[in-house]
């Protein structure tokens, strides 16, 4: 899934004024807290579609990847494919 984030709401969550100083920050915050601040970020958005070629700089976090683009969008990608690691039962 693929979200079109506020800018501005991305960094003023982080407490950054660019997309360089959010890699900064996000690398000296534990990982739980990274994925917490974009798991709330990302509620209410819908699914848009996002042109990999037009990506100019990328940050990727756990399932989470954030994409700032040529037209200074910031795009976050969430990857919800999530793997079944139960068994069947054999009985």
């Amino acid at each position: 899934m693929t979200l079109l984030l506020n800018k501005l709401s991305l960094y003023s969550t982080f407490g950054v004024d660019d997309f360089e100083s959010l890699d900064k920050v996000i690398n000296n915050m534990a990982p739980s807290m990274v994925e917490y601040y974009l798991s709330d970020l990302s509620d209410g958005f819908e699914n848009v579609y996002l042109n990999k070629r037009n990506i100019q700089n990328s940050l990727t976090i756990g399932d989470f990847a954030i994409y700032l683009d040529y037209s200074d969008e910031i795009y976050l990608e969430i990857d919800d494919n999530k793997e079944d690691l139960e068994t069947s039962s054999l009985w």
